[in-house]
């Protein structure tokens, strides 16, 4: 008999209200930490969708005749592509469980209600819903949803149903007001999981409660800490934090708009903060305010622009312009930013200008013709810069071209005297953040602008063939193993075209649809298997899904964190050659996994900032430093052992080229 609850819910501690959720509806959980104000219960909310802005919440808790409901309120699920409202509770260790609710449907036109079980995730799990006039078992993995079985029922608007599932090995029983309407063997169903309401159309759940017998509670309680012991005992192998430096960043705090360099030309790391504010519309034109230079001491090197302490108008989710890079060639870095429609490159040492030129002009023949801006046409007469990248287009010896873009449509190539040489106008989307590359060996950079590849002097080269949405972030690969070794290939996130392995020639060799693709990293994961292994997660839609492949780009693993910010940076911590994972900076879910998912370090439980995090090789010998920060504070923390002489140094993402919307590698050693 299933006699113990492991859950119980009516909802009744739920005030009457929203469930929380982002209100300002912001792009900022991509690669922020952000935890929305409220009372959760025992659920978590793992869909954020671009409807939410001005519409309110997906769920609300309401009351009649004395109880309390949580009702989902979406009227469609198709932006920015298909999505299922959700509610999750348990854990991913559920397993053999009797679920039962009550569910009443508002409109009966279209869509679907239903309860969700054996979820290892929001898109993966079993749903017994109604539909189409029907009770359905359904189950969702990805972008897939495949029927397993279908009954006739005639539900309506006005009566309150209860949905029953038993849940045995792989079989499955589903019950309506009592009646068996599906019996059925299925594999998906011995994977156990949370449970979940979802809807699709505005419905209200009563009440959920999910039973199992005493045994089954003993072995989930048991899973449960067989995984608790595996962490704590990969946690004993590896060093932990140690907080080194506590920096008060005297109220010149900012998101992620911090870049690392040498400013001193001293051989130490020095930083510059933006802080940002937002024009015309939300993110759109976002523009710098004013740059905070700032030794790692917490010292105030130098200012450009004026600080505030106000952080409501730095909330900016977009990429700023502004690299650290010794452009000049004279041993300290400069500055390279812009602000009132110039670019500049100021001194590092100083702040002063050394150099500066107007942005180009947007055209009155480009308007019309301008993809990815609001309205259609550009608000500015010169252009807005939304990011910045360091190139070498000219083959010198060393990087000195800049590239510069509007938000999703123009780059422009200059030299180190900030002439434009080159500039494009793209058919498609360019995403945030092109990458630059030499891929046939000749010492001059092509330019991967979303989805076209560019020469050096800005001619198309190829483009793949996507026209919807944008690529947000591009790693280079190459395969080690498997039937493609040898080929070199790009790792693409493309938004809702899912997750992209594109070869140099333009052919799109794997594509998985796993929702909304946001981060990408590749990395030296699992140190007892050849080649490089890829790391993914999802965003807008279905967020936090952690997707987990091999060097050849096949599926390993899965997992969802139940937070956003998940960074997804590898981290040479032990400097044995081994990347981690970076998630973000929470106690409890993040730190840091390896590539089996295992947490291997933690954070401390200090009070340091969440907000942000990042992995930059800072201090000491050639392992990386976890930063994490606020508007108000950064922690800077190293290994708790000692520095090693002989430690393993990567091949990273250089230092110069930082960006929000940058794919992150760690190679033995560049292949391109």
């Amino acid at each position: 008999m299933k006699s113990i609850y492991l859950l119980k819910e009516d909802f009744k501690n739920f005030p009457i209200g929203e469930f929380p959720y982002d209100k300002n509806h912001s792009a900022m959980g991509e690669y922020h930490f952000v935890q929305y104000p409220g009372y959760y219960g025992k659920w978590y909310d793992p869909v954020c969708n671009y409807r939410y802005n001005g519409q309110g919440a997906s769920w609300v808790i309401t009351e009649y005749c004395g109880k309390h409901y949580m009702e989902q309120m979406r009227l469609h699920n198709t932006e920015p592509h298909r999505t299922f409202p959700t509610l999750e509770t348990g854990d991913r260790f559920w397993e053999n469980y009797d679920i039962e609710a009550s569910v009443r449907m508002f409109n009966t036109k279209w869509g679907n209600a239903g309860i969700g079980f054996c979820a290892q995730n929001s898109l993966n799990m079993l749903v017994f819903m109604f539909e189409d006039k029907q009770v359905k078992l359904v189950y969702r993995h990805k972008e897939n949803v495949e029927e397993l079985e279908s009954k006739a029922f005639d539900y309506n608007s006005d009566d309150t149903y209860i949905l029953n599932v038993s849940v045995n090995g792989s079989h499955v029983e589903c019950y309506v007001n009592g009646t068996k309407y599906i019996d059925i063997d299925t594999v998906y169903a011995v994977q156990g999981g949370k449970a979940a309401i979802t809807a699709t159309i505005p419905s209200a759940f009563g009440y959920i409660n999910v039973n199992v017998d005493e045994k089954t509670d003993e072995r989930i309680k048991a899973k449960r800490e067989e995984y608790s012991n595996k962490c704590t005992e990969a946690q004993s192998r590896y060093p932990k934090m140690k907080l080194v430096k506590k920096i008060d960043l005297k109220g010149c705090g900012t998101g992620r708009q911090v870049r690392f360099g040498h400013l001193l030309g001293n051989g130490e790391y020095q930083m510059v903060l933006a802080q940002c504010q937002k024009r015309v519309n939300r993110d759109a034109y976002g523009t710098i305010s004013c740059l905070t230079a700032m030794d790692l001491d917490g010292n105030i090197l130098w200012q450009y622009g004026e600080p505030t302490d106000n952080m409501e108008i730095g909330n900016i989710s977009a990429d700023m312009p502004m690299q650290i890079y010794d452009i000049d060639g004279d041993g300290y870095d400069e500055v390279i930013t812009a602000k009132n429609f110039e670019v500049l490159i100021l001194d590092g040492k100083t702040g002063n200008v050394k150099k500066r030129a107007k942005t180009p002009l947007s055209t009155m023949e480009e308007d019309g013709t301008i993809i990815g801006v609001p309205d259609g046409e550009y608000a500015f007469d010169r252009i807005n810069p939304d990011g910045m990248r360091i190139c070498n287009f000219r083959g010198l010896d060393k990087p000195r071209d800049i590239l510069i873009k509007d938000r999703y449509c123009r780059v422009y190539a200059l030299n180190d005297d900030l002439e434009v040489m080159w500039h494009f106008q793209s058919d498609k989307n360019t995403g945030h953040f092109p990458f630059a590359i030499d891929i046939n060996g000749d010492g001059y950079d092509e330019l991967l602008v979303g989805y076209n590849m560019l020469d050096c002097n800005g001619k198309k080269m190829w483009t793949m063939p996507f026209k919807v949405d944008h690529i947000d972030e591009i790693v280079p690969g190459r395969f080690e193993t498997g039937p493609n070794k040898g080929k070199k290939f790009f790792a693409c996130v493309a938004g809702t075209q899912g997750f992209i392995l594109c070869d140099f020639e333009g052919n799109i060799l794997k594509q998985d649809g796993i929702g909304h693709a946001q981060r990408v990293s590749l990395a030296n994961y699992c140190p007892d298997k050849e080649g490089y292994e890829m790391a993914v997660v999802n965003f807008w839609g279905h967020q936090g899904i952690i997707y987990f492949y091999d060097s050849e780009g096949n599926d390993m693993w899965e997992m969802e964190n139940e937070l956003n910010g998940n960074l997804l940076t590898p981290v040479n911590w032990t400097g044995d050659g081994q990347d981690f994972i970076l998630l973000n900076a929470d106690v409890k879910r993040g730190g840091m996994i390896d590539g089996n998912g295992i947490q291997v370090v933690k954070f401390p439980d200090d009070g340091h900032p969440t907000l942000c995090t990042e992995a930059v090789n800072l201090l000491g010998d050639a392992r990386d430093e976890i930063v994490t920060w606020d508007y108000n504070y950064m922690y800077i923390y190293t290994q708790d052992d000692e520095p090693m002489e002989d430690a393993y140094k990567p091949y990273k993402y250089p230092d110069y080229n930082a960006s929000n919307y940058r794919g992150e590698y760690s190679y033995r050693k560049i292949f391109w």
